[in-house]
């Protein structure tokens, strides 16, 4: 893992496959606020409630000028599915190769039922119009996140 990410560094650039038929990089989002939610996996259960929520105040996001963007280790094809099956509103971006997940110091070791392995921390980032990282939630539980996020967006705290 690289040094680790902190609220007001430039936001590391990427230019990766999206689901909205093209790469995006992060001077795509010049001029407007981005939430970059780093999840694990498409349609799982905590993964498909966050997709949801935020698609849920997607409105509210984009009357502050806000763009959401998810990013998972899942292929495009993936992405696509589970896009498409939900109704998703926004881009994932496929980071197959997990190279913007370790820029982000979100592909970490987890544990579960004694076995360790290297995955995804559900991690989001707010970053501004100046592509600089204003606030950052690692270790998110998905219930209220979105409405934080959300809350934080809009009351400027960016």
């Amino acid at each position: 893992m690289s040094n680790i990410l902190k609220e007001g560094e430039p936001a590391p650039d990427f230019k990766l496959p999206s689901t909205d038929s093209k790469s995006l990089s992060l001077g795509d989002f010049k001029g407007k606020k981005l939430v970059l939610y780093f999840y694990p996996k498409d349609d799982t259960p905590g993964c498909t409630v966050e997709a949801k929520d935020f698609t849920s105040k997607l409105k509210a996001f984009a009357a502050a000028n806000c763009k959401i963007v998810g990013i998972s280790k899942d292929t495009l094809q993936s992405h696509e599915k589970f896009s498409n099956k939900f109704c998703l509103p926004f881009p994932l971006i496929s980071d197959a190769e997990g190279t913007m997940c370790e820029e982000y110091d979100v592909y970490i070791q987890k544990s579960m039922f004694g076995k360790k392995y290297m995955g995804i921390e559900r991690t989001t980032f707010l970053v501004d119009e100046n592509a600089i990282i204003t606030k950052i939630w690692r270790n998110v539980s998905v219930p209220g996140h979105v409405d934080e996020v959300l809350q934080a967006v809009a009351t400027n705290k960016i």
